[in-house]
């Protein structure tokens, strides 16, 4: 594009925005001349004077306060009308002077004051969007005047106007700020969908959102203006809500003064009004609009239902507010859950019909509600209660509320107390296959439910099964039971029952019990037997299942104590719980073995004391992983391999080390911790390893001590591993104490805390060897349930 083409785009661009801001002053100075107009018949009403004395007198008592023609004229109107808007005018201006005297400026707030001006600007702006706003022919007329006269002032970019239809969808009926892309695809919202406007007609109060992406609502203008506040307001009259004000921000939105929020409450009031006037939308086929006949209309349709119904129409009080609603109809089909006849509460207010329904079941609430939003709602098994001499009465009943134009429709359904209980029994029946029969022995006639045929397999036009053809529908093996039964009911009328197969025509065997009274006459005479079957087929093959589980749970059982019997033998003859001194010179040695308390725990726990041919002594103890024969086996496979290698005369980490290799080959799958030492009579020396387990202890005089944690695996892990020995020197008197963790494990304690524990009881003075290893078993807190063996050793 050249210089001079951009140059005459320019000025095209300039007049076009000139000529647009000749057409908003023009449109700004007709709106002012409506207020200056409106003031003028104040005065002439006011005065008792003609339009041009009026005119004469607006100028000068504007001249003498200091205030435009405009300003003045907004004060009058307020001061006439002492609606909201002078309300909100009014809020502001104790507002400017409480911030005046505050700032240390009493005395003059007069009229030419910041303050005064300040506040007249509002006066203005908001009397100069309700004119504009009562004078405009559409919904989208009021968006532009609301935005341009009220809201651009107060920081705000957008309004959209939302009116409700009669599903609670919404719809958008006027809009300014937002381009006309984004309202075509905002055009409906369909009931149900989350919006800003959805949430402050379903609260029916003033819903403020500081920043809508924040929110995470969906709204109109949402990507244009995402980190933008917002503020909705129901827009609404009488009690009901005729739309919705929603006001769009650039910005996030600071909390706004509460004069500002009642100016927006105030626009919001101006919306409705201005809503309630305008024709209405289009509605869809056979929905009721708004009009003179919509309350007969209604009756019409409530007396074509077969369900109680009554027309409501909202009742306002002298300030125009929802007080109650006028029952204006009540169907033919009207149940009065007093038991009034419908006259009695046609044309009566619903509160003083009902006052009941303030109360606790919150039905008038949601009528109110219903009005409001025109949202429908519907509930089951809702409790009515109705007074009667001031005694409550109540009664369930299916609730559905509707709002058809200016009315609302309820409908309730009375449950039928026999009704009810039928179909309880109906279902009772049906969930514990039962039917029920009557057969009348004088006239053969016989009555069967529905159930029953089902049981029997038979359709309902086939003819029942009489009792005394019952054997014919039985397996053979019953015509005995059958028989017993039936002598028992008809003949010495006695109420029975018995269980029997019956066979049905599709080849289905069932397992039925049948239950039977007779019914006397007043001679004592049979008339007629009543009963009902059950089919107990499921319960019969549980018992039978039961009775073989039970068999083979005591085979199990059986097997069980056999292999634990089996375990302990083998335990006991490997592990006695104490040992015969050992002949050990310069060393006393005492073992102990406590089993589990549980017999179902026999587990691997193992111990060694043993002279070797070089005369030096093994000492060992061990634990096996996991419980029973397994364990067992494995614990006697490794003690006895310990035993054989150590003839060889190898260190306890060679025999450690060997020792793995039998656990992982030479077993199933056996893994054990165990510590394993050499005591050298002559030298007084004690070599030790240990394959993942618990150290030793050492008591030497009033101190104890557990050895150092030498590095070594637990046995059977790997195919190869190497463990670390130390040698320690012993003194006379010295004690050394090997265990398994079955005397310090607990569950609630770590194990350095047991080990603690153990040191202490430890230090304990002792008569002997054999004292100090019953006090360590009688001190031992642990909770397991685990073996424990105990070796201690001690130079003499």
């Amino acid at each position: 594009m050249t210089e001079r083409e951009r140059g005459t785009v320019g000025r095209l661009t300039a007049t076009v925005e000139r000529l647009r801001g000749e057409v908003r002053a023009a449109h700004a100075a007709a709106e002012g001349r409506a207020l200056v107009e409106l003031a003028k018949g104040v005065l002439v009403e006011r005065l008792g004077c003609g339009p041009a004395q009026a005119d004469r007198q607006l100028a000068e008592l504007a001249a003498r306060a200091g205030l435009s023609p405009l300003e003045l004229a907004a004060d009058i109107i307020n001061q006439a009308a002492r609606d909201r808007v002078a309300e909100v005018t009014g809020d502001f201006l104790r507002a400017a002077v409480g911030e005046d005297e505050a700032a240390g400026e009493p005395g003059d707030h007069g009229a030419s004051g910041p303050a005064a001006g300040s506040d007249a600007s509002v006066g203005v702006r908001l009397r100069t969007a309700e004119s504009a706003a009562l004078s405009a022919g559409d919904t989208q007329s009021v968006a532009e005047s609301l935005l341009a006269h009220a809201l651009e002032p107060l920081g705000a970019v957008a309004v959209a106007i939302w009116t409700t239809g009669p599903d609670a969808s919404l719809s958008l009926r006027g809009h300014a700020g937002f381009g006309s892309d984004e309202a075509a695809r905002w055009h409906h919202v369909p009931p149900g969908v989350t919006t800003a406007a959805r949430q402050a007609l379903t609260a029916r109060r003033t819903v403020r959102y500081p920043s809508l992406a924040a929110a995470g609502i969906p709204s109109i203008g949402r990507a244009r203006h995402p980190d933008g506040g917002r503020v909705v307001v129901p827009a609404g009259t009488g009690g009901r809500i005729h739309g919705v004000l929603e006001i769009c921000w650039a910005r996030p939105l600071d909390p706004q003064p509460q004069a500002v929020e009642r100016q927006l409450e105030a626009l919001a009031e101006l919306c409705a009004h201005t809503l309630e006037a305008l024709p209405p939308q289009a509605a869809p086929t056979g929905l009721l609009v708004p009009g003179a006949d919509a309350a007969l209309e209604l009756a019409e349709l409530a007396d074509g239902l077969h369900d109680p119904a009554l027309v409501l129409t909202p009742h306002l009080d002298e300030e125009g507010r929802l007080a109650d609603f006028r029952i204006r109809h009540a169907n033919a089909r009207f149940q009065d859950p007093a038991g009034r006849p419908r006259s009695a509460v046609d044309g009566a207010l619903l509160l003083e019909a009902y006052p009941a329904t303030a109360g606790g079941t919150e039905l008038f609430e949601r009528i109110e509600r219903v009005y409001a939003t025109g949202e429908p709602f519907r509930s089951r098994r809702t409790r009515l209660t109705a007074l009667v001499d001031q005694v409550p009465l109540s009664s369930l009943a299916d609730i559905s509320i509707s709002r058809h134009g200016g009315s609302v429709f309820l409908i309730w359904r009375i449950e039928d107390e026999s009704a009810r209980l039928a179909s309880l029994l109906q279902h009772a029946q049906r969930l514990g296959r039962v039917g029920a029969f009557e057969e009348d022995v004088l006239t053969g006639e016989i009555t069967w439910n529905g159930q029953l045929f089902e049981l029997f397999g038979r359709e309902e036009k086939e003819p029942p099964v009489s009792l005394r053809d019952l054997a014919a529908h039985a397996h053979p093996d019953e015509a005995d039971t059958i028989r017993r039964f039936l002598h028992s009911v008809l003949h010495q009328r006695r109420a029975s029952s018995t269980a029997f197969r019956l066979l049905r025509r599709d080849g289905v065997t069932r397992h039925i019990r049948v239950i039977a009274e007779p019914a006397l006459g007043a001679d004592d005479q049979l008339q007629a037997v009543r009963g009902a079957y059950q089919d107990i087929s499921a319960q019969h093959w549980t018992e039978v299942a039961l009775m073989a589980t039970r068999d083979r749970l005591v085979a199990t059982e059986e097997e069980a104590a056999e292999r634990h019997r089996l375990t302990l033998q083998l335990q006991h003859a490997i592990m006695p719980p104490a040992k015969p001194p050992l002949d050990a010179p310069g060393l006393a040695v005492a073992v102990r073995y406590r089993p589990a308390e549980s017999e179902s725990m026999v587990g691997g726990d193992w111990y060694d004391a043993v002279v070797l041919p070089s005369k030096k002594v093994l000492l060992c103890v061990g634990d096996v992983a996991g419980h029973g024969v397994e364990a067992a086996t494995g614990m006697v496979v490794l003690r006895n391999a310990l035993r054989g290698l150590a003839v060889t005369g190898a260190g306890p980490g060679q025999l450690l080390t060997w020792l793995n290799t039998v656990a992982h080959h030479l077993t199933a799958q056996v893994t054990a911790t165990a510590v394993c030492g050499v005591y050298d009579p002559e030298s007084r020396t004690l070599r030790w390893a240990r394959a993942g387990h618990l150290p030793p202890v050492l008591v030497r005089g009033s101190e104890a001590a557990d050895l150092p944690l030498l590095g070594g695996m637990l046995l059977g892990a790997l195919a190869e591993a190497e463990y670390e020995e130390a040698e320690l020197r012993l003194e006379p008197e010295d004690t050394v104490l090997m265990y398994t963790d079955g005397l310090v494990e607990r569950r609630d304690t770590s194990v350095h805390d047991s080990v603690a524990q153990l040191l202490a009881t430890a230090r304990l003075p002792a008569d002997s060897l054999e004292g100090r290893l019953d006090l360590l078993l009688s001190r031992s807190k642990s909770d397991t349930d685990d073996d424990t063996c105990l070796i201690g050793v001690q130079v003499t």
